[in-house]
């Protein structure tokens, strides 16, 4: 069967009190479908969720949607921008087609009834974290003697392990949004109490996932084989970045990669607002992996064996790295980076990858929060036996009260801008602390602020 698509900008106006003022045929029509029209709340939830949420953070926002209607599901990709107290949704791609069935299979799906049936249940959050736990019926569905506490870590309840070929179901279900089985577990607590796990994904009405939901279900002593030497576990360092990069890492880079070339037009011109879009999507890519790469991070230096190599290194060789790879976007800004001196060495101890990640996260937050046309400074220096390195810029700078709390995990002191994870400044102070050293926060002396590292300084 032939299902119409639309090549035209399908176009629509919001109020700010979610009524629909205005819009193209293809759109009313499914607003009509709903039950609404023109005048009347916006009635295709998914439309309705995306205007609310562009007006809650006064963003634009870009994302596929799926809509069903009488006829089919129609695949969309929704633009909503906010402007005074009106949201403007332009719909591109609209396609529709018929809705997908899948061709039925008993076997499976006596299977999946029995999945669900048996085991107790839990669910989990985006976080790993247990939002709650039931009890199923007969013996296996009872709760282990200390059941998980809503609010703690799933992973510190459940040691997980991979199957036959290194893999963990329950990871790759997460990275492709899809359900998952066969997960095999073991209490952190008694490992020799093992369980299969089985989840479904749950989503909110923007198509966001909100979390997991599953069972857990003993396995047989009797008739399954004994496990051998613990394999790493989900969140081992190495695991971890192994699998962030075939699962997230590598699909991002092409959507970045892809993005950035339509934003080029190399084949040939397009429309502005279609290379508004492949901008959009290029720096959301770029966004996320920034956090993909912070989150990786974050579970290296959260391991009690975390360790940092000793070397010889030069802060200020460093500093004067950090400020040419900022050049351009200090530029952009209107803004310049001072450097040490060429002749100026700092000499100290420490890992060097790690000392730049950290003076990478200086620099870039004083280029992105500094005013337009201020100068952020690099300086270096050594006192009682340490060598040291500083950013200073000409911002706000940070509050007495904040100066400790800005190094918290996804803290950003109230900034509503779409830049950063809030997890840098947390990731800087552990590699300072794991190298022997310390960051500061004082007053620059031209106002704004100085982020000091200080490392172990090389004998004289």
């Amino acid at each position: 069967m032939h299902m119409p698509a639309h090549p035209a900008i399908i176009r629509a106006t919001v109020a700010a009190d979610g009524r629909l003022l205005s819009a193209d045929a293809p759109l009313l029509a499914l607003q009509q479908e709903a039950g609404g029209d023109l005048g009347s709340v916006l009635a295709i939830p998914q439309l309705a969720a995306m205007a609310r949420l562009a007006g809650h953070l006064g963003i634009v926002l870009s994302r596929p949607v799926v809509a069903a209607a009488e006829r089919g599901d129609i695949d969309m990709w929704v633009r909503a921008r906010q402007e005074a107290d009106l949201i403007h949704l332009a719909v591109i791609d609209w396609h529709e087609r018929p809705p997908a069935i899948a061709p039925a299979d008993p076997a499976r799906r006596e299977s999946d009834i029995a999945a669900l049936s048996d085991g107790w249940t839990w669910q989990i959050d985006t976080q790993l974290r247990f939002q709650m736990v039931l009890e199923g019926f007969g013996g296996e569905g009872a709760l282990p003697s200390a059941p998980p506490v809503p609010g703690s870590n799933f992973t510190s309840y459940f040691e997980l392990r991979p199957d036959a070929d290194g893999d963990l179901a329950i990871l790759r279900g997460f990275a492709q949004r899809r359900a998952f089985r066969d997960q095999v577990a073991v209490l952190a607590s008694d490992p020799d109490r093992r369980f299969t796990l089985s989840g479904f994904p749950m989503f909110d009405l923007t198509g966001q996932l909100v979390g997991y939901r599953g069972k857990a279900l003993p396995m047989d002593q009797a008739v399954t084989a004994p496990l051998a030497a613990p394999e790493p576990a989900l969140f081992y360092p190495a695991e971890f970045g192994k699998r962030l990069d075939r699962s997230l890492r590598q699909p991002l880079g092409r959507i970045i990669a892809n993005a950035d070339s339509i934003g080029a037009q190399l084949e040939g011109p397009l429309r502005p607002d279609y290379v508004g879009y492949a901008h959009d999507i290029a720096s959301a890519g770029r966004h996320l992996m920034a956090l993909v790469d912070d989150l990786a991070d974050l579970q290296a230096i959260d391991r009690p064996d975390f360790s940092v190599v000793a070397e010889e290194l030069d802060l200020a060789d460093i500093g004067r790295r950090a400020a040419g790879l900022f050049m351009v976007k200090a530029m952009d800004r209107g803004m310049s980076v001072t450097a040490p001196p060429t002749a100026e060495k700092a000499p100290a101890i420490g890992e060097f990858r790690r000392v730049l990640q950290i003076l990478m996260n200086l620099v870039g937050n004083a280029v992105r929060y500094a005013p337009e046309g201020s100068t952020v400074r690099i300086e270096t220096g050594r006192e009682h036996g340490q060598a040291w390195i500083a950013v200073l810029d000409q911002g706000d700078g940070v509050p007495v009260e904040n100066r400790e709390r800005i190094f918290d995990k996804f803290e950003r002191l109230g900034r509503g801008d779409a830049g950063g994870s809030g997890l840098g400044l947390y990731i800087s102070r552990r590699l300072a602390l794991a190298m022997g050293g310390e960051i500061r926060i004082d007053d620059a002396p031209e106002g704004g602020a100085r982020f000091t590292l200080l490392l172990h300084a090389l004998p004289e």
